[in-house]
């Protein structure tokens, strides 16, 4: 169970009527039933509000729903990733079957999209867990971190190929159809990007290649989360593996213990989306996502020790009430927005599962190896190195970490999409046009 999850089941009891628990979001369940039914009859009679109050709404109180119950299914809580992964899915299923009207599901598809959220919500992650963090801990993990970055994509390639030619499949078209789009950092840094390297290297159009991109993309993503899962299932029942959310032994990534301001959240928000906005405008000169810069940004200026110690303890205290308030309403909207249940089942055969399987497996089965070579706890490596690099970019970022129970861990994820993927498109540059593509033309 999340850590969220354990403190909603141990909030302390309120009196009256409605105090009965369990509590669902931190209310008492009636209370949550009737918020709940004030959505459904809203919906039901086209009364529901457009823009961010109807999309806020949906989202919250339906993605607190499925991961209160996604956390307390045995299977799905213990190995799945619980309530993360029941939120996601079971939004894509929502929208695959039709069970929400659709001018509500493009309600949420534009508030996670166009309107932002998304954004919003990793740049309170990445400004508050690397300036909540000390600054010689996110030296001496940083600079560790490029090698079992580099043996995820190895150990990927190598055993796509692998199973790729155990069942009949060309080894360069695993490589090329399979593994390089998984691990390409999402769809905006990686498979859109990649399109154009493969259209512009191989001659038909973008969006050819894109219908054949992401299928392995989503499908990696799927196996990404529910290895995430199985990971932190394991850590439990092997301690030695995992640090329970620290990359190395001996080194803690810790919270500051402080007392909640609210003043203090607003300069949180405040210094998240300057940051967010510094990356933008480096992104604007510097060919490397924004995200990418973004960390970079941020970790030059905790390095250089810069930042005063209210506006780092003021960023980590936004983060942490981001993380604990909108997670489940985030996931539920990247199962609207960024899965689409349809490419999944359609990709769904044995062999292609099989190799995507092996992509995935292989680049936590490297990151995890070598990680532990380099001093860290094979699961976390395995988790930021490896699994973050083989999902959809930011979104799976969220989707892996939650099912892992470790987000404080994003600053590590997002180097894993950013920079990981820009590696991946560098490589589909050199690659594609020596290996001549296989079934891509």
């Amino acid at each position: 169970m999340s850590d969220t999850s354990q403190s909603r089941a141990t909030n302390d009891p309120d009196t009256g009527l409605l105090s009965m628990r369990p509590h669902i979001f931190f209310m008492p369940w009636p209370v949550f039933g009737i918020a709940l039914l004030a959505l459904i009859v809203a919906t039901a009679t086209g009364t529901l509000p457009s823009g961010m109050i109807g999309a806020f709404l949906v989202i919250m109180l339906l993605g607190e729903g499925l991961g209160f119950v996604g956390d307390r299914l045995p299977i799905v809580r213990t190995y799945l990733g619980g309530g993360a992964i029941l939120s996601i899915f079971g939004a894509a299923t929502i929208v695959y079957f039709g069970w929400l009207p659709g001018p509500v599901i493009d309600n949420v598809e534009t508030f996670m999209t166009s309107g932002g959220f998304l954004n919003f919500y990793i740049a309170a992650l990445i400004t508050g867990s690397i300036l909540g963090m000390p600054a010689e801990i996110l030296v001496k993990v940083g600079k560790r971190f490029a090698l079992p970055l580099i043996s995820a994509v190895v150990m990927a390639c190598l055993l796509a190929m692998l199973v790729g030619a155990m069942l009949g499949f060309s080894p360069v078209e695993a490589v090329t159809v399979i593994t390089l789009p998984i691990m390409g950092g999402g769809m905006g840094a990686g498979a859109v990007p990649m399109s154009q390297i493969y259209e512009q290297m191989l001659g038909k159009p973008a969006s050819y290649y894109i219908s054949i991109l992401v299928p392995a993309l989503a499908l990696g993503n799927v196996f990404a989360i529910i290895i995430a899962g199985l990971l932190n299932g394991l850590g439990k029942r092997v301690p030695s593996l995992t640090g329970d959310g620290q990359m190395m032994p001996g080194v803690e990534i810790a919270t500051r213990e402080q007392t909640p301001a609210f003043d203090q959240l607003g300069v949180g928000l405040v210094a998240a989306l300057v940051f967010y906005v510094g990356g933008q405008m480096l992104g604007g000169v510097i060919p490397l996502h924004p995200y990418a810069l973004m960390i970079l940004l941020v970790a030059g200026i905790k390095i250089a020790g810069i930042m005063p110690q209210q506006i780092s303890d003021a960023a980590a205290q936004w983060f942490e009430f981001v993380a604990k308030n909108w997670t489940m309403a985030l996931l539920f909207g990247i199962g609207v927005a960024y899965t689409d249940l349809g490419q999944v089942i359609d990709a769904v055969s044995f062999t292609y599962v099989m190799i995507v399987f092996a992509v995935v497996a292989g680049a936590g089965l490297g990151a995890g190896l070598v990680g532990k070579l380099m001093g860290f706890y094979p699961i976390e490596a395995a988790i930021t190195a490896g699994l973050c690099m083989a999902n959809m970019g930011g979104t799976g970022d969220v989707a892996v970490l939650s099912a892992a129970n470790r987000m404080q861990l994003m600053p590590f994820a997002q180097i894993s999409s950013r920079l990981g993927g820009a590696l991946i498109l560098l490589i589909a540059g050199i690659l594609v046009p020596m290996l001549g593509g296989g079934s891509v033309n």
